[in-house]
C-alpha cells in the first residue's frame, strides 16, 4: 500500500508545457491524502504553478529552469499550506487566492497576503491561455476551476476525489467505495455536495461551462488523474445536478 503516487517532486509531463508533481501524503483529519500540484508554462515562458506542494531544494530548481515563477495559485480554502514557503523562493511571483483562503489560513495561524482574488475571467498574466471560473453556490466550498486550453487539460482540486482504494490504509477502503470517490467513478465529496444545497443551479451552470470547454483529461489534487473520456466523466460525477 502506496498513499502517493511515486515518484514525488518530478515533474511529469502530460501534454505541452504542462506538467502535474506529485508531493507527500498530508494528514487532513487524520486520514493521509496525497498532494498534487500542476505546473503550466506560459506563452512568454514564465511559469504558473497551481496548489504549491512541499518545496525541496531540487524541485525549486528544476522549477527554476522551465522560467521565472510568475504566479503561485491557492485554489480554494484549504489548499495553501505551501504557498507563503513558494513565495519565499520566488518573491517575484504573486499569489492569487480564491475566496475564503485568507480567512481559513488566518484562523489556522497562517498570515498569507494576497495579491490578486481569484474572480470568474482570467486574470490577465494567463488570458487567452487558461480560461478560468470560480465554482459558486456552496455555503463554504469555493473552488477556483482553470482549463489550460492548448493541451486540453481541465484542472480541478476537490470538486472531484478519484482514490484508488488498493492505494488507500485499508480502514479507508470501504469509506470512500461507499460515498462514492473510488477510481475510476470518483466525484464530488457528499459533505462538500450537501454544501450546494438550494443552490445547485450555480454548481449545474458551473459543470456545463467545464462540459462546454471539452476537457481531454482532468487533474484532481486527490488520487488518480482522468486521462479518459474527460468530458464523460464530468456528466457522470455531477449527474445529480445535470438531470
Amino acid at each position: 500500500m502506496c498513499v502517493t503516487y511515486e515518484p514525488l517532486d518530478t515533474l511529469k509531463p502530460i501534454g505541452s508545457d504542462i506538467w502535474i508533481v506529485d508531493g507527500p501524503a498530508i494528514s487532513f483529519y487524520k486520514l493521509p491524502f496525497s498532494t498534487r500540484m500542476t505546473i503550466v508554462r506560459l506563452q512568454n515562458g514564465s511559469v504558473w504553478v497551481h496548489s504549491p506542494i512541499r518545496l525541496t531544494e531540487e524541485l525549486a530548481q528544476t522549477i527554476e529552469a522551465l522560467g521565472p515563477v510568475v504566479a503561485l495559485i491557492a485554489p480554494n480554502w484549504i489548499h495553501y499550506a505551501y504557498v507563503n514557503e513558494w513565495k519565499e523562493r520566488f518573491p517575484e511571483a504573486l499569489i492569487y487566492a480564491a475566496p475564503g483562503v485568507e480567512a481559513r489560513a488566518k484562523k489556522h495561524g497562517l498570515d498569507i497576503k494576497v495579491d490578486v482574488h481569484l474572480g470568474q475571467g482570467a486574470e490577465t498574466a494567463w488570458r487567452g491561455e487558461i480560461a478560468q471560473m470560480i465554482v459558486e453556490g456552496s455555503k463554504v466550498h469555493r473552488e477556483a476551476v482553470f482549463f489550460h486550453e492548448a493541451s486540453k487539460t481541465l484542472i480541478l482540486t476537490d470538486l472531484i476525489e478519484n482514490f484508488e482504494p488498493h492505494k488507500l490504509p485499508f480502514f479507508m477502503r470501504w469509506v470512500v467505495r461507499f460515498v462514492g470517490l473510488a477510481a475510476p467513478n470518483g466525484k464530488m465529496p457528499p459533505d462538500m455536495r450537501a454544501t450546494f444545497r438550494g443552490n445547485e443551479s450555480l454548481l449545474r451552470n458551473a459543470v456545463l461551462r467545464m462540459i462546454n470547454w471539452r476537457p481531454h483529461r482532468i487533474v484532481v489534487a486527490h488520487g488518480k488523474i482522468i486521462d479518459l473520456d474527460a468530458v464523460a466523466h464530468l456528466r457522470r460525477a455531477f449527474a445529480s445536478v445535470l438531470d
